[in-house]
């Protein structure tokens, strides 16, 4: 497995190229920066400098917050206060599923039309989007999976996910084995080894 400070240059090399290598299919841009969740801060100051270096080269990095976009979510629907009455009355597991509804619902505000509209005044040739704060979602929120899927076609951006999560190695049978990843490490979350997007990981 390659070390942070590596998985972090191969992409900012693979930003670079014209056009970008992150992906192989003009409709699904994506790539997966995964870090281990003890290292959020240390990746946040990585991708400040990151996108400084992108920028001397000409990209211009646009960073998305997935935490400011759920506090938004609530905000815009019901709002906090009808959201910690819900918890109060519910629980913490219902108030999650309610938070999920906000981010899911066409009629409340859907997570990817969110992402989208933010991404509708850049251009693919030159613009890069940073999509940080993941670990707002857990522990189970919203999927970075589900996202990534709801995204595919509606925006030629490049688009790197910054996802938090452990990853470890499983048997596949016949002597074969996957990669698969565990949002945020948490042992009760189903481990994931079917994105379908490049994973710098």
């Amino acid at each position: 497995m390659l070390s942070l400070r590596d998985r972090i240059d191969l992409l900012e090399t693979h930003l670079k190229a014209n056009p970008p290598q992150i992906s192989s299919y003009a409709d699904l841009p994506f790539a997966i920066l995964r870090y281990d969740p003890w290292d959020e801060w240390t990746v946040r100051r990585e991708a400040k400098l990151l996108a400084t270096r992108l920028a001397d080269a000409g990209k211009t990095v646009h960073t998305i917050s997935l935490a400011d976009l759920l506090w938004e979510a609530v905000d815009e629907t019901e709002g906090m206060e009808a959201l910690v009455r819900w918890e109060h009355d519910n629980g913490f597991r219902s108030a999650e599923e309610q938070i999920t509804a906000y981010l899911s619902d066409p009629d409340w505000f859907p997570l990817p039309d969110a992402v989208v509209q933010r991404l509708a005044s850049l251009n693919p040739n030159r613009d890069v989007v940073f999509l940080v704060r993941a670990a707002a979602m857990a522990p189970g929120i919203y999927h970075m999976s589900k996202l990534l899927d709801e995204l595919q076609g509606r925006t030629r951006v490049p688009i790197i996910l910054f996802y938090p999560g452990t990853v470890s190695e499983a048997a596949a049978g016949m002597n074969v084995t996957t990669t698969e990843m565990r949002f945020m490490g948490l042992e009760d979350r189903q481990a994931l080894g079917n994105y379908r997007v490049k994973i710098y990981g």
